[in-house]
């Protein structure tokens, strides 16, 4: 019988280790941050070239390193941009953050601006905005035609 009462303590410490182990793996996952935002885009524009500015609204927790996405639809291309590295790849546009404006808190803002070329008929506001990976509510804004 003494050998009975040995056996079920093991099995009752392998498993109490093995839970701790388990729940130490669970309580150690990275947290991710809420991101939330609108983006205004606001287009001054004349024949075959505009000027657009880009306002993000950060909606949710601090951001530290932004990247805002989007696409255009008629064909439009930047050629320069301030306050952002943008760079185009087909109609998919990517503005990343400089050194200088990469911390971005929690309902603060932060605007970048681009120069772009269109075909002179329509430059339509993009339809939707991702930031970091999360499309932003809201968006669009003045401007374009």
């Amino acid at each position: 019988m003494h050998a009975s009462t040995r056996r079920p303590r093991r099995v009752l410490v392998a498993l109490t280790v093995a839970g701790t182990a388990f729940a130490t793996a669970i309580s150690a996952a990275p947290a991710h941050s809420a991101v939330a935002c609108t983006v205004n885009y606001t287009v001054s524009q004349w024949s075959g070239g505009f000027v657009a500015d880009v306002r993000i609204n950060n909606l949710g927790d601090a951001v530290n390193g932004w990247r805002l996405t989007w696409s255009f639809t008629a064909g439009q291309q930047v050629t320069s941009g301030w306050n952002a590295t943008v760079s185009q790849s087909g109609s998919a546009v990517t503005a990343t953050s400089m050194g200088y404006n990469a911390a971005l808190p929690g309902g603060a803002s932060t605007g970048f601006g681009f120069q772009g070329t269109s075909n002179g008929t329509t430059n339509p506001v993009p339809g939707s905005f991702a930031l970091n990976g999360t499309t932003c509510t809201g968006g669009g804004g003045g401007g374009g035609g």
